[in-house]
């Protein structure tokens, strides 16, 4: 089959990976985090100040450790995820401070709407997972907003979530609450429930807040997920090849300090880099090298045989409009076909990473929906070659009125519930609505016919004593 993707060669990933193995040695990575260096020295790595330098055979036999597949439990069991090989996950978006509303109006972002975001991921028919920080809250204290998000994730949706690595105590907190959740740390040791993720400064640097969130949810085998956000000709050479060499880097060392401190700790490869756009000084993140470095990061991760994280429905603009629709069509196509793994920022984000929209994420999340519809293998046997049914209907017969129709006719296809299908007059009789109002209407339905998951009246209120302690 021709595949029109270009895919990087043996040779260049090998390129790829030995510039990335000489910025490593030559240059190295720094980590403002005192006990990560002291973690660095005890094994045996050259460090100077606080830069540490890596041996590509350091850097190897780290990687050995890192499991190329991992499940993460949900609150119900039933929502249990895999992530890895042939199993990937959406979440929703991540670190927006505002929101922007029906009417193309921006705010900032409130508590209610985390919550809101809260109970769309549990009533969805296609997010696999809760996420963490899905709007920065405004309404409430910067220093204690991180128990109440994770509070919301764990009594809102009973699916799998992540937690908070802002800086390094509320990474402690983190752990804190998912060990009352599932019945004492021991009980979360070495057993995923809650991932996190790492962002590196690029270039090459790792500050104390992220490299102490390694340290805590590396002792716990609680997954990381390595999002590189690279500016290629800001942060990273202005070449995507030197932005990947950077990205790799990166990522490497973190990964490296993870297996330090817990050998076996799942991670997650990533990048969501982009070209900065030299006009504005600003991410052009609904552009095609982000596309393209996306498919360069699944490609590594592969190469070292560990997951891949990357971006889902991204886009610049600033309304789920017809930019928005081509920009975060083309990114989450090309970052499900190309095998990522841990698909963030998969529904609601505008405004590159800037904002969230209610309309947006549930127009992102149909797009989602069609996304696993394609990529489903096509089940080819005697029954669906249908073979009796064509030689039954003939030469210009119909097959509407077949059983086996009528049995299939629900499930064999995607249905939307926000794209319109059908007759010009149909829709015109109906409004001639848009997109972006069809998804208020079924935002209403869905906030009007949502139920608050079951949990242990004990827990919740071991985890409000918990939030109501540590905000004292």
């Amino acid at each position: 089959m021709l595949n029109r993707v270009p895919e990087l060669s043996k040779e260049e990933i090998h390129m790829i990976h030995d510039a990335s193995m000489e910025v490593l040695r030559d240059v190295g990575a720094a980590f403002h985090e005192p006990e990560a260096i002291n973690i660095f020295k005890k094994h045996g790595f050259t460090v100077d100040g606080k830069t540490v330098f890596f041996q590509e055979n350091q850097v190897m036999k780290a990687l050995d450790t890192v499991p190329s597949r991992f499940a993460v439990r949900g609150r119900n069991p039933q929502k249990d995820v895999r992530i890895g090989e042939k199993d990937f996950v959406l979440i929703p978006g991540w670190g927006a401070p505002f929101m922007i509303d029906s009417e193309g109006e921006q705010r900032e972002a409130t508590l209610t709407d985390y919550e809101n975001f809260c109970k769309l991921v549990h009533t969805s028919k296609y997010i696999d997972m809760n996420g963490f920080l899905m709007v920065m809250p405004s309404d409430v204290p910067p220093e204690t907003s991180h128990l109440d998000m994770v509070l919301a994730n764990i009594l809102l949706c009973d699916k799998a979530f992540m937690g908070s690595s802002q800086d390094r105590q509320k990474a402690v907190d983190s752990l804190a609450m998912a060990a009352i959740l599932w019945g004492g740390k021991e009980k979360i040791r070495n057993n995923p429930v809650m991932p996190t993720k790492i962002n590196p400064v690029s270039p090459l640097m790792y500050s104390e807040e992220m490299a102490g969130s390694v340290i805590e949810y590396a002792r716990y085998g609680q997954p990381l997920q390595f999002p590189d956000l690279i500016m290629a000709g800001a942060s990273a050479p202005v070449t995507l090849a030197g932005t990947a060499v950077v990205m790799n880097a990166e990522d490497l060392a973190g990964i490296v300090l993870a297996q330090l401190v817990n050998p076996g700790t799942p991670c997650v490869y990533g990048g969501c880099s982009c070209a900065l756009d030299m006009r504005t000084g600003g991410l052009a993140l609904g552009g095609p090298e982000q596309i393209v470095l996306v498919s360069m990061c699944a490609q590594l991760a592969s190469f070292y045989d560990i997951p891949c994280k990357a971006g889902g429905n991204l886009t610049d603009s600033f309304y789920p409009d017809m930019q928005a629709g081509v920009e975060s069509a083309l990114t989450i196509f090309m970052t499900l076909a190309g095998g990522v793994h841990m698909v963030d920022q998969a529904c609601g984000i505008l405004a590159s990473f800037n904002a969230m929209s209610y309309e947006k994420f549930l127009i992102d999340e149909e797009a989602c929906g069609m996304m696993k519809r394609i990529l489903n293998p096509i089940e080819i046997n005697d029954e669906t070659i249908a073979l009796d049914q064509i030689k039954q209907a003939g030469i210009g017969g119909a097959f509407i009125e077949f059983p086996e129709t009528l049995e299939r006719c629900r499930t064999e296809f995607f249905l939307p519930d926000i794209s319109i299908r059908g007759s010009y007059d149909h829709w015109k009789t109906h409004g001639k609505k848009k997109s972006s109002e069809r998804a208020t209407e079924a935002l209403h339905r869905r906030m009007d016919a949502y139920e608050k998951p079951d949990i242990d009246p004990e827990i919740e209120k071991d985890l409000l004593q918990f939030v109501n302690r540590k905000k004292t």
